[in-house]
């Protein structure tokens, strides 16, 4: 099925199963821990051996030689590969370093080797004993000192970002040289770590030629090409299998040394192998949120309306690799007629820099979102009213191209009554409660729409089961619970007659999960596949499928109804189909939109910054189910107050590695640094992006919350924080003296 005209009404549009906000149909399975993760599908193999993967002591050179001798002796050890015996590996088209290091290393924990034996305990100690002989070689560590020469770098993030090198609209520089008033500002954000739950684990069994990884993955169809290229065997001989993720953020969209090095391991030792990465190995050999250092001016008129704006934005990759598109959603989101976008790409030789949840806008709101709150104050503006002041209807570099739907302007002043934004004093530092100092901050929150082609099988069995099987995944998001809900709703049944099949290489190719696009597109592939099995019942039926309406287990057409289990009563009914899309994202921008509110208190002894209330207001297309998108929404906004306030990932510039590779070392929020979050969907249904008439928000949710949470620390305190994270020592030698606010 094709979507190239604006959707009309269909069944989709009764709304009662899909929108409502039903449990997860994989509730149970996650509570009784019975859901089959990666490592601990102890029944697809057993007997399975364990592997351990030794990483590159090094950021930056060459593997001399490699002595496995004593590593080969040890008590257990069945197999030990390197890139000495693995045979020929190639590279996979979406990797930028390839997942074995040898004789070159690209970076620091670049997998050398990996030892399988009978025990874990076994394999881990067996790795030590390899003897490793290192020549290091020069290389580029520190983002700030390569910056200044950094060529002009257009990129995509493969996830739905993407800004060219060099962008220009009318004049930049006249405009900002004539404005009134004006902002030249500079802000940094780290490099971030994924730090999901579940670490990056694989089982893999060899059955003659034919290879099958359990693995955690959130796109199967791009692990089973690049294994496969990587490997260097037909695609049609490996089958990937990876039904429940804990967690992803983006980390596991691509192919990684987990799932290689178990696929080596288990072909020398001619039995199944099962890996899973420590977390210190996570955190350097896998790939990572990259720093930037982003410079922003804008110029306004004295009324507040942006005359001119400028991004321009430095991070850093390995050679071959792509910048973080921080720029990304400065070509859509504010009006202005004159207007500059830049990207600068330095080659580091650090881990792997690319994707991370909303990668690019998450990067540029936290920038853009205090360089408008900025300015708001330099006009004597309230900020959200200075973000209304500049929304516009058609995207800004085309005047000509509408936005699918644009409900900013109602998110921000929904969001501001809500949330008591009145209650606002637009003095810094002069609201407090007790020795707490208090102060609110909002930021707007935008994520593009990415329409993916999505394929699914819907089958119709004898008792009026509908089975859905399709290879998208679930990573903690509730995939299985808004395709049950969409093939619910468009075969007339209920949820309890639904059963769900996912992850899965040899079911058709889905959408795959990332980029905010996998709800939205995975059931429009589940949809166009409804529409044919629908057909398919009521040619069975011998009725005209354009007059038939499916409810209630019934086939109803003409004043009669039928049960819809007549229809498979002489075999199983299966239908397939895949949806793609025609021009419409193109003749239209579709984007999201959102607005985030936030309270913080700070400590006026400490500068200790915490979190006393959050809001967002998200209008993202018609929400599949509210229980399930709040969820990510909480989610996000969590994932945005460790972006603002801890995560970072500190550089050992010396020597290429990150020093914090642990989640004692590397802090995320805990349920004590979360407070009261509430979440508003506007109603909205897009037309113009599918038949489900959605569009995502998992992202969204976290766009914009790290600018809000500073701009609500800078109204506390008075002290412009901006660079990320936002810890005490940046502020605490500024703040207010504790004697004058006590006499205030």
């Amino acid at each position: 099925m094709k979507f190239d005209t604006p959707a009309g009404p269909n069944p989709i549009d009764r709304m009662k199963v899909v929108g409502q906000p039903h449990d997860r149909v994989d509730g149970p399975l996650k509570v009784t821990g019975t859901a089959p993760y990666a490592y601990e599908r102890h029944a697809v193999a057993p007997g399975a051996l364990y592997g351990f993967i030794l990483g590159a002591a090094i950021a930056k050179g060459r593997i001399a030689a490699i002595d496995t001798r004593r590593a080969d002796a040890a008590p257990g050890v069945k197999a030990v590969v390197s890139y000495l015996n693995a045979g020929p590996l190639g590279k996979g088209g979406k990797n930028t370093a390839k997942l074995l290091a040898g004789p070159e290393v690209d970076h620091y924990h670049q997998a050398v080797a990996i030892v399988v034996a009978d025990t874990f305990e076994q394999a881990r100690a067996a790795a030590r004993l390899i003897d490793v002989d290192y020549v290091r070689g020069s290389g580029a560590f520190d983002l700030a000192a390569a910056a200044p020469t950094a060529p002009l770098t257009g990129g995509s993030s493969k996830e739905g970002s993407a800004a060219p090198k060099l962008d220009r609209v009318g004049d930049f520089e006249s405009a900002f040289a004539a404005a009134p008033v004006t902002l030249d500002a500079t802000y940094t954000t780290p490099d971030e770590a994924h730090a999901m739950m579940e670490p990056f684990a694989t089982i893999a069994a060899w059955d003659g030629d034919r290879l099958t990884v359990w693995t955690s993955n959130q796109m199967i169809n791009w692990a089973h090409e690049d294994l496969a290229k990587t490997l260097g065997f037909a695609p049609d001989k490996l089958r990937v299998d990876s039904p429940f993720i804990g967690g992803g953020f983006g980390g596991k969209l691509f192919l990684r040394a987990d799932a290689v090095m178990a696929a080596l391991g288990a072909k020398a030792a001619g039995r199944p192998v099962k890996v899973a990465m420590t977390r210190p190995m996570m955190f350097n050999n896998a790939t990572h949120r990259p720093a930037t250092i982003q410079r922003i001016r804008l110029g306004a008129e004295r009324s507040g309306k942006l005359t001119a704006i400028a991004h321009e934005a430095t991070s850093g990759d390995l050679p071959g690799g792509s910048p973080e598109t921080a720029t990304s959603q400065t070509k859509l989101l504010y009006a202005a007629p004159n207007r500059l976008i830049g990207q600068r790409l330095a080659v580091l030789d650090l881990p792997e820099g690319n994707a991370m949840r909303a990668p690019g806008e998450a990067s540029g709101l936290m920038a853009l979102e205090i360089a408008m709150d900025e300015m708001a104050e330099k006009l004597g503006l309230d900020p959200v009213e200075f973000r209304i002041v500049n929304d516009t209807q058609v995207d800004p570099e085309k005047p000509g191209r509408q936005f699918s739907q644009r409900q900013l302007v109602r998110c921000l002043r929904e969001g501001a009554e809500r949330f008591g934004w009145r209650a606002r004093d637009a003095q810094p530092g002069r609201r407090r409660d007790g020795d707490t100092l208090i102060g609110l901050g909002v930021a707007t929150a935008f994520r593009n729409n990415i329409n993916m082609k999505s394929g699914a099988r819907v089958r119709l069995g004898g008792d009026g089961v509908v089975t859905v099987e399709t290879d998208m995944t679930d990573i903690g998001t509730g995939s299985y619970t808004v395709i049950a809900q969409t093939a619910a709703e468009m075969m007339g049944v209920g949820l309890d007659r639904v059963v769900v099949r996912l992850g899965d290489s040899d079911f058709p190719t889905s959408s795959g999960s990332g980029g905010q696009w996998g709800g939205n597109s995975s059931t429009s592939g589940v949809y166009a596949a409804c529409v044919k099995l629908r057909e398919a019942v009521a040619q069975r039926l011998g009725l005209d499928p354009a007059a038939c309406d499916f409810a209630d287990g019934e086939v109803r057409s003409g004043g009669r109804g039928v049960a819809l289990t007549s229809a498979a009563r002489d075999g199983e009914l299966v239908a397939d189909d895949t949806m793609t899309y025609g021009t419409l994202g193109k003749q239209y921008q579709q984007s999201t939109f959102g607005a985030h509110f936030v309270e913080v208190g700070v400590d006026a002894y400490t500068g200790e910054i915490r979190v006393r209330r959050m809001l967002a207001v998200c209008a993202a297309g018609r929400i599949l189910n509210p229980k399930t998108a709040r969820s990510q929404v909480i989610g996000a906004m969590t994932m945005g107050v460790g972006g603002a306030l801890m995560e970072e990932l500190v550089v050992d510039t010396r020597f290429g590695f990150f020093v914090n590779h642990d989640l004692a070392g590397y802090e995320v929020p805990v349920h004590a640094d979360i407070p009261h979050q509430e979440v508003v969907f506007l109603d909205e249904a897009d037309d113009k992006v599918s038949p489900m008439k959605a569009k995502g928000v998992g992202e969204l949710g976290l766009c914009g919350v790290g600018a809000a949470v500073a701009n609500a620390a800078y109204n506390a305190t008075g002290v412009r924080i901006r660079d990320y994270p936002l810890t005490l020592d940046k502020h605490l030698d500024r703040l207010p003296e504790v004697g004058a606010m006590r006499r205030a």
